[in-house]
């Protein structure tokens, strides 16, 4: 049990690892390109408009892995656990930062410290809070990354169960990846609505810096959807 236990302290803290070095390459709309991308919206119907973006990419994520577990003969579960979970904070770190993008309250600071605000962000689940500059931090440094992989960890242990869609089909893990995303969505949502800056009082931002080697958002949810593991290992979506 104890090596069971350390184990799975070691998988935690890889796939944690990987998070945070995929936060940087998570594509990030400013609010000057969503205002061009959905014209005439509102911050909350924008907002709105992100979720559900989000919330049909985990439900697809979700629905891949629930497939792939009904398979006969199903993939190595830890792999696709893993893939899962990337998968699934890839899709929801995008929208934390557009979020805080639509609600006027960007992180200051370049890429890398933005990166790890909203890894904050998701990890506790809460808004940036920008009036707090101790809380932003700078460059990553050991100390900090110590700090960040304990509280992805935490998050990710909390929320395993959730994670988990293995021997429910492809509908089943859908649905528990739309309302979790969504319920993620909407506590950061209420959290922002309180530093919310209304767009009449903003200030012309700068556009952000786009990643050097961004993640394809879209090709990702293809990979892991229904259609993309089904086709890759041979089965049939889980249907």
């Amino acid at each position: 049990m104890r090596n069971g236990g350390q184990r799975a302290r070691a998988a935690l803290a890889h796939l944690a690892d990987r998070i945070i070095e995929l936060a940087p390459r998570v594509p990030v709309r400013d609010l000057a390109t969503l205002r061009r991308q959905f014209p005439g919206l509102g911050p909350e119907e924008l907002a709105d408009r992100l979720v559900a973006g989000a919330a049909k990419g985990t439900a697809t994520v979700g629905a891949g892995i629930g497939a792939a577990a009904m398979m006969p003969v199903p993939p190595a579960m830890p792999a696709e656990l893993a893939a899962e979970i990337t998968g699934v904070a890839a899709i929801e770190l995008k929208m934390i930062a557009e979020l805080h993008e639509v609600y006027g309250v960007r992180p200051p600071g370049g890429l890398a410290q933005r990166s790890t605000a909203y890894l904050n962000s998701w990890s506790d689940e809460r808004g940036v809070d920008v009036s707090k500059p101790s809380t932003l931090g700078s460059a990553m440094n050991s100390h900090m990354k110590r700090q960040l992989r304990q509280q992805i960890m935490k998050r990710m242990v909390r929320d395993l169960p959730n994670l988990m869609p293995f021997m429910v089909g492809a509908a089943v893990g859908a649905v528990m990846n739309r309302r979790d995303t969504r319920k993620l969505a909407d506590r950061i949502r209420t959290d922002l609505r309180g530093k919310q800056v209304p767009w009449s009082a903003l200030d012309e931002l700068p556009a952000l810096e786009g990643p050097r080697d961004a993640l394809d958002m879209g090709a990702l949810t293809k990979v892991l959807g229904p259609k993309g593991l089904g086709g890759r290992l041979g089965g049939d979506g889980g249907h």
